[in-house]
């Protein structure tokens, strides 16, 4: 029965891998957008004072003022871009691994062709006595 318990904790520990790991994507998710949002609404009012600043005040041209604004659109862009990607696996994702690579470890140590076998037997022995009952 052994292998069979591991193979239960190693499918436990799968599931609580993949449900942190989903709602730790859930979250980054919902984070970005939100910080999307709030650029978007920022840019907008930035660009039209950076835009008369610049052109007005710094006396550019139009092309110089496109540019000038176009650069810091991108920086701030990659900024955040980076910033979304730095999240790892957390703690209970790194021991839910850990814990399914034990189990996984313990199952292909201990089955035996013998020790898969005797309860297949009993299973199917089960179904033919039922059959004959029947």
């Amino acid at each position: 029965m052994r292998p069979i318990r591991l193979a239960r904790i190693a499918a436990e520990a799968e599931g609580v891998r993949l449900r942190s790991m989903a709602s730790r994507l859930a979250t980054r998710i919902v984070f970005f957008v939100v910080a999307l949002l709030f650029v978007i609404g920022a840019v907008v009012f930035v660009h039209v004072g950076a835009w008369y600043w610049i052109r007005i005040d710094g006396g550019m041209s139009f092309y110089a003022t496109a540019g000038i604004l176009g650069g810091v659109d991108l920086l701030i862009a990659l900024i955040l871009v980076a910033l979304a990607s730095r999240s790892g696996p957390g703690r209970v994702e790194r021991e839910a691994l850990e814990v399914r690579k034990r189990a996984v470890q313990g199952i292909t140590s201990a089955v035996t062709l013998s020790q898969l076998a005797i309860p297949a037997l009993r299973v199917v022995s089960g179904m033919r006595q039922r059959r004959r009952r029947a």
